[in-house]
């Protein structure tokens, strides 16, 4: 390889083509369980969506930063992390029109995370089992514009 073809060639990796994930950018809106939820992920750059999650509930906040992208080894992953702790990656499992699938089977819980949209409604769901139990969350979002809040 010369020093001319390597170049060429990590751009081109850089650029293989890999599920379409456009369908996830926008800013998602969940006003329903007592808590307002938001989402909100950038369009598809070179591979990285970049995402963050707040959560308001009883007057307290919670925050997640994520970003969906390829590992060193190639695989597209979702990066989490929850309140700013140490990056968690769940590699992408499965992936069809508006529908993706990642897992972790190592960490404690979740372990899949799971995102579809049907229309204007993003659904996001996570699972696993916790001290043996199995349990799961769920969130319906809907489409809104960029820092709409919930009613009332």
């Amino acid at each position: 390889m010369t020093l001319l073809t390597a170049p060429l060639m990590a751009a081109a990796l850089m650029q293989a083509p890999g599920p379409d994930l456009s369908w996830m950018a926008g800013y998602w809106l969940d006003c329903s369980g007592g808590r307002e939820a938001s989402e909100t992920w950038s369009d598809s750059r070179a591979g990285l969506l970049v995402g963050h999650s707040v959560t308001v509930r009883n007057g307290r906040s919670s925050f997640e930063f994520a970003r969906i992208a390829p590992l060193q080894d190639g695989v597209l992953a979702y990066v989490a992390q929850p309140g700013g702790a140490a990056p968690t990656p769940f590699r992408l499992i499965e992936s069809g029109p508006q529908r993706a699938v990642f897992a972790n089977p190592a960490n404690d819980f979740p372990h899949r995370i799971l995102y579809q949209r049907t229309g204007d409604v993003l659904t996001a769901r996570i699972e696993g089992a916790d001290d043996d139990e199995t349990r799961s969350a769920e969130w319906s979002f809907n489409k809104a514009q960029l820092n709409a809040r919930c009613p009332g």
